[in-house]
């Protein structure tokens, strides 16, 4: 398979090259990354005092894959299944659930962390799984932080929980998966240029 230009993110080298077919193909990687964002945050590891979802193992991926402008489409795609109400969130779904729940400040995060990861990828670095997974490390910054502020000033936790619930049991997790992000889509393209 021959690439037409190497910094492009893995998804625009793969889809077909007429402009109708390429757009059907971005809206159906859209929704199937929306998918699998909404399947990863399922997948819970027990941990105290809230479990681990893969949801940013899949985001890291997808936006390595899709490059900026599709993985923050993708993003918008799942925050709007879940505003509507399709049960996409972890623990359900919904407007209320949305704005009113603990998980806000992470689920606007994801939107920054997946432009800012596909931004990478759109330079070429998705290439690289040590400059890959510094970026994903800034991106896991940046959720966490948003995290933190949202439960901070939620009226149901506070400042003095939003360390021990928002942050604490996060930190490694979200490295591990920032890492095996960040080694996953190198693995696929030098399995492309292989072919």
């Amino acid at each position: 398979m021959a690439l037409q230009n190497a910094h492009q993110p893995l998804a625009y080298s793969v889809l077909a090259d007429a402009p109708t077919r390429r757009a059907i193909g971005y809206v159906l990687l859209a929704l199937a990354g929306s998918w699998l964002i909404a399947v990863a945050g399922q997948i819970k590891v027990p941990f105290w005092p809230v479990p681990v979802t893969m949801q940013t193992l899949a985001i890291f991926t997808l936006a390595a894959a899709y490059g900026s402008r599709l993985a923050v489409a993708t993003i918008l795609v799942y925050l709007a299944q879940g505003a509507v109400g399709l049960p996409v969130f972890t623990n359900g779904g919904g407007l209320g659930y949305f704005a009113a729940s603990a998980t806000t400040g992470y689920l606007i995060a994801y939107v920054i962390a997946a432009g800012l990861t596909g931004y990478a990828a759109d330079r070429g670095w998705a290439r690289n799984p040590i400059a890959l997974f510094g970026v994903n490390l800034v991106g896991t910054i940046i959720i966490l932080a948003l995290g933190f502020a949202w439960i901070a000033v939620h009226p149901a936790f506070g400042l003095d929980k939003a360390f021990a619930w928002g942050v604490g049991p996060f930190i490694w997790s979200d490295i591990l998966k920032a890492a095996i992000a960040a080694c996953l889509i190198p693995a696929a393209w030098g399995l492309l240029n292989r072919k």
